[in-house]
């Protein structure tokens, strides 16, 4: 008989109120299987649930297994990544992983990668203080998660005829595109030498790795905007915490 109680590491994503002092929360657990669970009168003023399960960050909780939801019994905070305090910038950068990872995992399905990605990505969000770095990051994240849960893009050559010679993104068509294939694409949006380069790298490199390159806020707004592009047509849904963060 399995247990009415277990226990894991989770990262939380989304907060959504219940009734007068209840909150539903969803959780990434350190599986990589999303959780839905109430935590009972955690909107009470002062209650130490609610800070301990703040947005983004990591606990360790027992729950409760329940009919249609699972109840929060303790948690216990790990790590906030963002910090005490954390600023304006770095909510809006967090919440755009948040809403991404939520997209991307299921519950009862397992897989550990997606928690260990979103982990890093909001840990390495609470480091970095400066805005291009912040959309590198979060492009990076949107281009490796969505790769691996099957959604990756070819950069290869052009997708729709094998010439070498690159100079159009699109999302639709799956990749990247010639110029004269381009002309027959609705939407295709035209990229530089320099951005090929970056496409490539926020897959081929770890998150470290692409923070020691310098880049520029018009390059890497360009870049979360074809990450922007890619997610929203693959994961067929509207991210409105990364509109905002790209009309910031």
């Amino acid at each position: 008989m399995a247990s009415r109680t277990y226990r894991t590491v989770c990262v939380v994503l989304d907060k959504t109120k219940l009734k007068e002092t209840d909150l539903i929360l969803t959780l990434l657990s350190e599986r990589g299987s999303q959780i839905r669970a109430v935590a009972k009168g955690a909107r009470k003023p002062g209650s130490r649930l609610s800070a301990r399960c703040d947005l983004f960050n990591c606990v360790d909780v027992l729950l409760a297994r329940g009919r249609t939801l699972d109840v929060v019994s303790q948690a216990e905070l790990l790590h906030a990544p963002l910090g005490v305090n954390p600023d304006y910038e770095s909510i809006s950068a967090a919440s755009v992983v948040s809403d991404i990872a939520q997209l991307c995992c299921y519950e009862e399905a397992e897989d550990p990668f997606v928690f260990a990605i979103t982990t890093r990505c909001l840990e390495l969000l609470g480091r970095v203080v400066d805005q291009p770095h912040r959309d590198v990051l979060v492009a990076a994240f949107i281009f490796k998660l969505l790769s691996h849960v099957g959604y990756r893009p070819d950069y290869t050559a052009c997708v729709s005829c094998s010439d070498p010679s690159l100079s159009y993104f699109s999302s639709s068509a799956g990749g990247l595109l010639c110029a004269s294939c381009a002309a027959t694409v609705a939407g295709a949006e035209p990229v530089d030498g320099s951005t090929v380069q970056w496409l490539r790298a926020l897959l081929s490199l770890r998150f470290d790795e692409l923070l020691s390159h310098e880049i520029d806020l018009p390059r890497s707004t360009m870049l979360l905007a074809l990450a922007h592009s890619w997610a929203a047509t693959h994961l067929d849904a509207r991210i409105r915490s990364l509109e905002f963060l790209m009309g910031h």
